[in-house]
């Protein structure tokens, strides 16, 4: 028995079975029976976890790479009439888009899908708005019209300039209704700083237009060095939404009265322009790589847009995307989820992680961004998905919107 160095406490120290009592050396050996036991279980249970984190792994990957097969099919529509999902701004949006409109006009312009065209220093865009009913809680479909051409146009971080309006009226419609439409989109751009220099009237049959239509298309000039888009989001950046979400849809939704439901809420209805300029100021101009706004399909279809076009995926926190208490109240009734709700002041902002600070700031000096909040992030895997972290701690998958649950809210 070696007993140098400190050997006592050493195995080959311990007396044998053979120098003990037979009652402390059957001691011993079921002690030594039992921590073999141990390690057993121990060891396999570590294999069975390891198993198992493979197999759920495999499984989280199938589903991706279904998913991803699904994406990369070519666009094609399977119905045989256009149905009111395909206005909602959804799946069923992007694939007409893609299967008819982008199939017959293919050009590098407009390959592009952004809201406006970029080119030869200008900004264009086109919007049609169809809202019912055409006066609401916070606006009409006149500053609607107006507001939404200017935000196209500060979303390709142009300045908005001039903008057209073309009027397709039901015959009947009330003329001082009119008037007061009108008035409303001379005031809006007055507040925009726009000016509304060209135009176009029809008159259909009573039944044909549901009282009014409005069409408009927009001009912006490129005064800054800035190329926005959503194809470029990199792993890193961070994503701000400027303000609460949801409020136009749901107030739209309200004002028809169908529901019984009263709720204090207006439409968030805004140009964004004075705002985009305060952001691309206070931020260098590689830093901003993307602006959006949530209008149909809400904050959900922008995201995803952009995991697509950029190829990164998006991360967003539940607990941190800012939802008034009535907006949340009525979804719930609904069953809606707000991250699918339009918006119309509302934008969502990519930037790289040191001007997010610089962001913010820039955002919240303004009173329509005084709610402004980052709301995720942008990682490299798994590419083309947005993922949300619940407030129960889980993780899910938010995927373009499916079917149209607020028709002609715009």
């Amino acid at each position: 028995m070696n007993v140098g160095n400190g050997g006592a406490g050493r195995l080959e120290d311990r007396p044998g079975p053979e120098m003990l009592d037979p009652q402390e050396a059957d001691r011993l050996r079921a002690r030594d029976r039992e921590q073999q036991e141990t390690d057993r279980l121990r060891a396999e249970t570590r294999e069975q976890q390891e198993a198992d984190r493979l197999r759920a792994r495999d499984r989280e990957q199938q589903v991706l790479d279904r998913i991803e097969r699904v994406r990369r099919r070519k666009a094609h529509v399977r119905e045989d009439r256009v149905t009111l999902a395909h206005g909602a701004g959804g799946k069923a949006t992007h694939t007409l888009i893609e299967a008819v409109f982008l199939e017959s006009f293919r050009n590098p312009l407009l390959e592009a899908l952004e809201d406006g065209a970029v080119a030869d220093g200008l900004a264009f865009t086109t919007d049609s708005f169809v809202v019912t009913p055409l006066f609401f809680p916070g606006g009409d479909i006149g500053d609607l019209a107006v507001n939404g051409t200017v935000n196209d146009l500060a979303m390709c971080g142009a300045r908005p300039r001039y903008l057209s309006a073309g009027f397709i009226l039901e015959e009947g419609f009330p003329i001082a209704d009119l008037r007061r439409i009108t008035a409303s989109m001379a005031e809006a751009a007055r507040i925009a700083g726009v000016q509304i220099v060209t135009g176009d009237t029809k008159v259909v049959q009573r039944g044909k237009a549901d009282g009014c239509y409005i069409n408009t298309a927009g001009v912006g000039t490129l005064d800054r060095p800035v190329r926005l888009s959503a194809t470029a989001a990199r792993p890193g950046d961070v994503v701000i939404v400027s303000g609460p979400i949801g409020e136009h849809g749901i107030t739209i939704m309200l004002a028809r009265g169908e529901l019984d439901i009263e709720a204090d809420l207006s439409s968030d209805t805004a140009p964004l322009n004075a705002l985009t300029d305060l952001l691309l100021s206070a931020c260098a101009d590689e830093r901003v790589r993307c602006l959006r706004d949530a209008t149909r399909g809400g904050v959900a279809t922008i995201v995803n847009e952009i995991a697509e076009s950029s190829q990164v995926a998006v991360v967003l926190d539940e607990d941190a995307i800012p939802v008034r208490p009535v907006v949340r109240g009525a979804c719930e009734l609904l069953g809606i989820d707000p991250l699918y709700v339009a918006c119309e002041g509302r934008m969502v902002v990519v930037v790289a992680a040191e001007a997010a600070g610089a962001a913010l700031d820039a955002l919240r000096s303004h009173p329509l961004g005084a709610g402004a909040a980052v709301i995720g992030r942008i990682n490299d895997d798994p590419p083309g998905l947005v993922l949300l972290r619940t407030s129960f701690g889980g993780t899910r998958i938010v995927d373009l919107l499916v079917g149209d649950p607020l028709p002609r809210i715009c």
